[in-house]
């Protein structure tokens, strides 16, 4: 209606003023060719305005088909570059209501474009950062616009990025982790050398171990390969210590032992001796490998190495005073005097290394005990056998001795005694045999003589043997002539009678003043095993019984000695 409106009012103007331009050429006086020249004029220029205005408004409509065709593709690709499925369908209408449709359209994926961009922005952030400090670049790329491929904002994509983020988080935990069991190691091997670690880790890691200043730590391959090289050669230096400590242990232990150095005294240097049989991973105390004690153990074995030149003699003195005993135990022969003058000799002349004797006599004092090792059984069975004879001799000056029963002090001990006396004695034999049968063998085995206290062990059974059976033989004729008088008394009592004895019914009886032991007293009528070849009991019983059979009223007669002799 406004279009239709507007027709008769630019009718109606153009034509008043055409009527009045008609007026104006009327009253000029134009011709009609002017006129007509001028109208046609008139009409060219109006129909050039309409021509401009019909070509702009076609031009706009080409943009606007343009805005639509590019606003459709931008569609397309924000969509393919989202990852996304989903189309979009023309509406019917004039281009601008399609435009105005496709307008928040396009500003809805362009915001989440926006958004993808920043997200995969961030993460691409962290794995620059992460791989920089994986290669040790010093620096990372804060743009991502080099690396990221904003055609490809996928969800996919995200995902891709993210678990390639976190494989990177995953081996720079795992490279942090490392570097701090270096820098652990590191700091042991410092504090059991004494090292600075500062200075040591330096080189390395300039600010970024210092506690506090919030530096990152380097976790770059070279990192790695340099903190590794660190503690090889710390381990390396470790290994060097620890081996010339165990050197210095040893030589102090063999000086100690050599110049029978005070426990007191060697106390002070147990931490370097515990050292000897010590692995090297064994070895972690603090300053354990320190150069200070080093230097400290040095100085003590130069210092007894010194001291050691004069005592050397008194050492090997000593050594020799040792081997005697040894053998002065085992009663083994030992020539003392003219050993210690040849030793002395040695050592004055300095014909021999002092160390090299030393260890030669402590070879000898091995061998020594060695030796009294294998002697010990034979000599505790000979100390047996020589107590055994003192207790045989024993016995028998206890039984040659008539007192023996009588009430004295100790005379119930001594009855004891005599008991176990005897039973050691009836062994002597078996004894004797035992030990005849081991010194031969130990003979056969050494190829030498058993001497004990320069005489030869078995010469000595030998002997015994022989003085034994001297002995029992002697014994036996003791035993007949005394059966032979007793049996001759025996039958003068028969004949003659014997003479009274007065009554003492706890003391021995008397004849003529010669005491007659035929009883023991009550309270020790104690009997004891009879020992072979003693008739003791068998006299005292028949004492009793000659006593028994004699009357109490019998009175003994002046015998002759012609009828005692009868």
């Amino acid at each position: 209606m406004a279009t239709s409106g507007s027709r008769p009012l630019s009718q109606t103007t153009c034509g008043s003023l055409l009527q009045e331009l008609q007026k104006i050429w009327d009253e000029i006086g134009e011709n009609d060719i002017e006129r007509d020249k001028m109208l046609l004029q008139l009409e060219q220029e109006c129909l050039a305005v309409y021509k401009r205005k019909v070509e702009q408004t076609r031009k706009y409509k080409a943009d606007l088909h343009k805005l639509l065709t590019e606003a459709e593709a931008e569609f397309a690709n924000l969509v393919c570059a989202l990852g996304e499925h989903r189309s979009f369908s023309r509406v019917k209408g004039t281009l601008k209501e399609q435009i105005s449709a496709m307008k928040p359209v396009l500003e809805e994926l362009r915001a989440k474009k926006h958004d993808r961009v920043k997200k995969l922005s961030e993460i691409q952030l962290q794995i620059n950062q992460i791989s920089a400090e994986i290669t040790g670049s010093g620096h990372f790329e804060n743009a991502v616009d080099h690396s990221l491929n904003e055609h490809n904002l996928s969800v996919k994509m995200i995902g891709e990025l993210k678990l390639r983020l976190q494989d990177l988080q995953n081996e720079k935990s795992l490279r942090l982790q490392k570097v701090n069991n270096y820098l652990k190691s590191i700091r042991e091997l410092s504090v059991l050398m004494s090292i600075n670690f500062g200075e040591t880790i330096a080189e390395i890691y300039p600010r970024s171990i210092t506690p506090g200043e919030g530096h990152l730590k380097s976790i770059s391959n070279e990192t790695l390969a340099k903190l590794t090289g660190v503690i090889y050669s710390l381990n390396q230096e470790k290994s060097l210590r620890l081996q010339k400590l165990q050197s210095l242990g040893s030589a102090l232990v063999e000086l100690w032992n050599l110049m029978d150095i005070p426990a007191e005294e060697q106390q002070k240097f147990s931490h370097v001796v515990r050292l000897i049989s010590s692995s090297v991973d064994d070895v972690n105390g603090k300053d354990s490998l320190s150069q200070n004690v080093i230097e400290q153990a040095e100085m003590e074995v130069k210092r007894l190495s010194i001291l050691k030149e004069g005592k050397m003699k008194e050492l090997v003195l000593k050594r020799q005073d040792m081997l005697e005993e040894i053998y002065r135990r085992v009663h083994m022969e030992v020539d003392s005097e003219t050993t210690r003058g040849a030793l002395i000799s040695l050592i004055e002349s300095g014909s021999v290394d002092i160390s090299d004797l030393l260890a030669s006599m402590d070879a000898q004092i091995t061998k020594a005990k060695e030796e009294a090792t294998s002697r010990k059984e034979i000599l505790d069975k000979l100390e047996k056998w020589r107590f055994a004879l003192m207790e045989e001799n024993w016995l028998d000056d206890y039984e040659r001795d008539d007192n023996r029963f009588t009430g004295v002090r100790g005379a119930h001990k001594n009855l004891k005694r005599a008991e176990k006396a005897r039973i050691l004695v009836n062994k002597i034999p078996s004894m004797v045999e035992s030990l005849t049968a081991k010194v031969k063998a130990w003979e056969a085995e050494k190829g030498i003589q058993f001497l004990y206290d320069k005489e030869p062990v078995l010469k000595t059974l030998e002997e015994y043997n022989v003085r034994r059976q001297e002995r029992e033989e002697e014994k036996r004729r003791a035993r007949d002539q005394k059966r032979l008088q007793e049996q001759l008394a025996t039958e003068k009592e028969a004949l003659f009678g014997s003479k009274p004895s007065i009554k003492r019914p706890l003391g021995p009886s008397t004849n003529n003043g010669n005491t007659t032991v035929c009883t023991t007293p009550i309270g020790r009528r104690v009997a004891t095993p009879a020992r072979p070849g003693v008739s003791g009991g068998k006299e005292r019983r028949e004492c009793v019984r000659v006593a028994a059979m004699t009357p109490i009223n019998y009175v003994a007669l002046a015998k002759d000695d012609s009828a005692t002799k009868g």
